[in-house]
C-alpha cells in the first residue's frame, strides 16, 4: 500500500513539476517582461471574513497543474494592445505597466460576468476558445509557476477581494476567487473612516511599500474591490560596476538632451539587431529565467515607428531571433512612478459594456458594474539589478435604480390629501376633498 502511494506521489510530482515546466515558464515571462513587471506581492494568510455558503463540489486545484499556452498567448495579445491605448494618451511620456497584474485583476471580474457584458470582456481580454474552468486553472498554474523562480529573484503574486459588509455577494463568486487566485477575501464596513486605509495598507504590504496608496476613497455605491498586487526584485547575473557608472548626454524626441547617470558593462548578452532596432535581454539571477528587455530604435527611426510594429506576431518572430553575441552596453539608471485609469483604454478594446447600466455581473450580485480600473506601477534599475511593483484595482459599484418612464396624474375626481411634517412625521391636516370649490 505504501509503495503504490510513493509511486502516485511520485507521478504527481512528475507531472505537476517535470521538464515541461521550464518551457511553459519561458513562454508565460516573454509574454510580460516588456512591459517591464512580471511579479506580484505574497498571500496574506489572514483568515476571510466572507465566507462561501455553498463550497464547490471539486477542488479547481486538483486541474492546476500548467497553465494553457492559449492563456498565455492571450495575456500576450491584450498586453500590446492595452499598451497601445495608454500610449495614445501619453505620447513623449514615460509608461510602465504590468500587463499581468492588469490581466489577473480583470480575470477575477470576469468570473462574475454573464451574457453580453461576459462576451464583451472575453473579447477584450483575448479569452477566445477558453473556458471559464481553463481561464482560473491556468492563472492558479502561472502563479504558482512565476513566483520565486531563483533565488537572487523574489517574485511574489498576491490578490484580494474587499467586500462591502451591507452587500449580498454570490458564494460561488467568492469561492472560485480564493480557490483559483489565492485572494483574501474581508468583509468591510465601507462607511467606516479607515476603510479605504485597510485595503491600501495592504497594497502597501504587498508592494514592500513601493505603492502606497491604490483607492482615494469610498463611494456610498461601492460594493467591492478587487484588487491584484505584483511584487519583483532581481539581481542581475552580472551586476554592473558602479565606477563605470558615468553622466552622459540622453537624446529626447524633441531633440533636447539631458544628463544622466549611464551604467557601462560589456560582456555575452542575448542580442537582435535588425534594419529598425537593436534589442537585448539582461537576465536576472543565477539561470536568467527572467530578463530584462531593451528594444533601441535605429537612429533613421522613432519610437514611434517601432511601435507601428510591436504585436504578437512579431514579438514571437523576434523572440526567436535572439543570439549570444559580444557586446557592450550602456542604459540610464533610472526610477519611475506611474499610475493610469484604464477605463478608456478597456472601453476602446470593446469591453465598454462593463461600465455602463447595460453591464451584467449577475455572478457576482445584482445591478452591478465596474466604477475604475486604476492601475500604478514603480520601477527602479540600478547597478544591483531591478525592482519594480504594480497595483491594479477594479472597482464594483451598484447601479442605480432604473429610470422609471414619466407619469400622468389628473386629478379630477376625489381624492384625500394632508399636511405632513416631515421632520417629525406629524399630520399637521389632512382631508377629503369630494368636491373642492374654487
Amino acid at each position: 500500500m505504501q509503495q503504490k502511494s510513493s509511486q502516485h506521489c511520485n507521478k504527481f510530482l512528475q507531472r505537476r513539476y517535470g521538464v515541461r515546466l521550464g518551457r511553459r515558464y519561458a513562454l508565460a515571462a516573454a509574454g510580460v517582461v516588456l512591459m517591464g513587471v512580471i511579479g506580484c506581492s505574497p498571500l496574506n494568510s489572514e483568515s476571510s471574513a466572507v465566507t462561501a455558503r455553498q463550497p464547490l463540489t471539486e477542488s479547481p486545484m486538483s486541474q492546476a497543474v500548467n497553465p494553457d499556452t492559449k492563456l498565455v498567448a492571450g495575456n500576450t495579445k491584450f498586453g500590446f494592445k492595452l499598451f497601445s491605448e495608454v500610449l495614445k494618451k501619453n505620447q513623449g511620456a514615460n509608461v510602465f505597466v504590468s500587463p499581468s497584474s492588469i490581466a489577473m485583476a480583470l480575470a477575477m471580474t470576469y468570473n462574475g460576468a454573464s451574457g453580453s457584458t461576459q462576451q464583451a470582456m472575453a473579447k477584450a481580454l483575448e479569452y477566445s476558445g477558453l473556458s471559464l474552468q481553463q481561464i482560473n486553472s491556468s492563472y492558479a498554474a502561472l502563479k504558482e509557476i512565476l513566483e520565486n523562480p531563483d533565488p537572487k529573484v523574489q517574485l511574489t503574486i498576491a490578490n484580494s477581494l474587499w467586500a462591502n459588509s451591507s452587500a449580498s455577494l454570490n458564494p460561488d463568486f467568492l469561492q472560485r476567487n480564493r480557490e483559483y487566485y489565492k485572494a483574501r477575501v474581508t468583509n468591510l464596513n465601507f462607511n467606516e473612516s479607515g476603510a479605504a486605509d485597510q485595503i491600501n495598507n495592504w497594497v502597501k504590504d504587498s508592494t514592500r511599500g513601493k505603492i502606497n496608496k491604490i483607492v482615494e476613497q469610498i463611494s456610498p455605491d461601492q460594493v467591492m474591490f478587487l484588487i491584484n498586487a505584483i511584487y519583483f526584485k532581481g539581481a542581475w547575473t552580472e551586476p554592473f560596476d558602479k565606477s563605470q557608472t558615468k553622466n552622459y548626454p540622453f537624446y529626447l524626441a524633441s531633440g533636447q538632451q539631458k544628463q544622466l547617470p549611464m551604467m557601462s558593462q560589456r560582456g555575452d548578452y542575448r542580442y537582435l539587431e535588425n534594419e529598425n532596432f537593436q534589442a537585448v535581454s539582461l537576465p536576472y539571477g543565477k539561470d536568467g529565467k527572467i530578463s530584462f528587455y531593451v528594444f533601441l530604435p535605429k537612429k533613421n527611426s522613432s519610437l514611434q515607428q517601432f511601435y507601428q510594429s510591436l504585436n504578437t506576431d512579431n514579438w514571437e518572430k523576434w523572440m526567436s531571433q535572439f543570439s549570444k553575441r559580444d557586446g557592450e552596453i550602456r542604459i540610464p539608471r533610472f526610477k519611475i512612478d506611474y499610475d493610469v485609469t484604464l477605463n478608456d483604454a478597456l472601453t476602446a478594446l470593446g469591453m465598454g459594456e462593463a461600465f455602463s447600466d447595460k453591464a451584467d455581473f449577475s455572478g457576482i450580485g445584482e445591478n452591478l458594474a465596474i466604477s475604475t480600473v486604476k492601475h500604478k506601477t514603480f520601477v527602479e534599475v540600478s547597478e544591483e539589478g531591478t525592482e519594480a511593483a504594480a497595483a491594479t484595482s477594479v472597482g464594483i459599484v451598484a447601479l442605480s435604480a432604473p429610470v422609471k418612464p414619466p407619469f400622468s396624474m389628473i386629478v379630477d375626481r376625489p381624492f384625500f390629501t394632508c399636511i405632513r411634517d416631515n421632520q417629525t412625521g406629524s399630520i399637521l391636516f389632512m382631508g377629503s376633498i369630494a368636491a373642492p370649490q374654487s
